[in-house]
């Protein structure tokens, strides 16, 4: 009984001590495992710790170049303060000089030339004599109609000028038989050339001649003071250079400029704002006599001079010689260097300018009768003959030898109906029309 009891108590102490080490190696298994951990744990932050410290040391060298960046942009910003005061310092001690030296363009030149490349070549000759000393003030453009091979390669072989040109291969449908298409054509190239002036070049004022012009010596000083008018005045349609009565035997004064209602043409200048005006409704042939018509030209006038300042050579070309020998050929082309900047030319404004002309018909002698042109020519000062109507005006302009040609209702070269030239003396001759007293508010006599 003892001995079986002793092996009881063996046996239960074997039972309790194998959880006993069961548990222990658990615990033991555990605490390695987490020992384990433990030491990864410590690996790892001994490796964050060294990234930080790493991390750290580029920071600290970034800061560092930041400082240098920063330092650096203050001494460009210090140098950049230098320089603009420097400029200003410049710009104040020189503006002057600066504005001098910009030179805007008074006008475009263009001459508008076809397939007469014999006459062009004159025109530009004439026109770079004079034109050399002002060439930025007056750029010279040549603006072709059509495909002419020689007159291309003539425009072309010229360093002083732009070249331009006009293909127009549409077909033309002249209003009425018969009818020349060139003058469709002209006013086709017209157009073309002046919306490329104004609108792709951006000028401001154009001055067109032809092929078959030459140009007096002041013709750019006269146009630079006629630019002051067509800006200030715009009553002022355009500025010409010609005279329809120029002729040898009815001009004297190089000095002398006129208001006219009929448009001259042959050498003119306009502004975009009237071009702006025109150029959408412009005409398919006969453009200067259309610019002649009271709807288009609404009342504003033309700046002619008395002696001109074009001379056209062209006795050959789309008007066939029309008038040549009697009126264009012994026109005369100024050869005075008048300086225009000198000149006051306010008497030409819109509202001087109707006295300033009324005085001169109103001292002028009336002349009567049938044998008129031969009393004109015996008195000394100025003379004025009445006409009655277009056919009076035309009988009398004949004995003188003037233009007879009317337009529109109103002769060439007039103003309120008055036509002026010179005598074969300095004399002044006024054809008188039958309002014309009136619209100058000058009483009957």
């Amino acid at each position: 009984m003892g001995k079986w009891w002793r092996c009881d108590i063996r046996y239960l102490l074997l039972l309790a001590v194998i959880p006993f080490i069961y548990v222990q190696m658990r615990l033991f298994g555990t605490q390695t495992d987490y020992a384990d951990r433990l030491a990864a744990a410590v690996e790892a932050e001994n490796h964050c710790t060294s990234q930080t410290r790493l991390l750290i040391d580029q920071i600290s060298m970034q800061q560092g170049r930041i400082v240098a960046l920063e330092e650096e942009k203050m001494r460009q910003d210090q140098e950049c303060r230098q320089l603009r005061a420097l400029v200003q310092d410049l710009e104040r001690k020189d503006l002057k000089k600066l504005i001098s030296n910009v030179q805007v363009p008074v006008a475009a030149v263009v001459v508008m030339a076809c397939n007469r490349a014999d006459y062009l070549e004159r025109t530009i000759k004439s026109i770079l004599k004079y034109q050399k000393s002002v060439a930025s003030k007056f750029p010279l453009f040549i603006s072709q109609d059509g495909s002419d091979p020689n007159v291309k390669n003539r425009a072309l072989s010229y360093d002083q000028l732009t070249y331009m040109q006009h293909l127009d291969y549409g077909p033309v449908h002249p209003d009425r038989p018969g009818e020349l298409i060139a003058y469709y054509k002209i006013a086709r190239h017209y157009k073309w050339a002046l919306d490329q002036l104004f609108y792709k070049h951006n000028f401001s004022r154009v001055i067109i001649l032809e092929d078959d012009m030459e140009i007096a010596p002041d013709f750019f000083a006269y146009f630079e003071a006629g630019a002051m008018l067509l800006d200030s005045d715009k009553s002022i349609m355009a500025i010409s250079s010609w005279n329809d009565n120029g002729q040898k035997q009815f001009v004297q004064d190089p000095y002398a400029l006129y208001r006219s209602d009929f448009f001259p043409g042959l050498g003119w200048m306009l502004s975009i704002s009237t071009w702006d005006e025109l150029s959408p409704k412009w005409p398919k042939a006969y453009w200067d006599d259309w610019l002649r018509q009271k709807e288009n030209h609404k009342g504003r006038q033309f700046v002619r001079p008395e002696v001109c300042r074009t001379y056209n050579f062209g006795e050959h070309g789309s008007s066939l010689g029309q008038f040549f020998k009697q009126y264009l050929k012994p026109i005369k082309l100024n050869d005075v260097q008048v300086d225009w900047k000198s000149m006051d030319l306010s008497y030409l404004m819109e509202d001087k300018y109707v006295k300033h002309f009324a005085e001169l018909v109103k001292n002028a002698k009336p002349v009567y009768g049938a044998d008129a042109v031969l009393k004109a020519y015996n008195i000394d000062g100025d003379v004025r003959i009445q006409y009655r109507d277009q056919m009076d005006f035309e009988f009398i302009a004949r004995q003188f030898g003037i233009f007879e040609e009317w337009k529109d209702g109103i002769p060439r070269a007039s103003y309120k109906g008055v036509v002026v030239f010179r005598y074969q003396t300095p004399r002044r001759v006024f054809l008188v029309g039958p309002d014309s007293l009136q619209l100058l508010g000058i009483g009957r006599t």
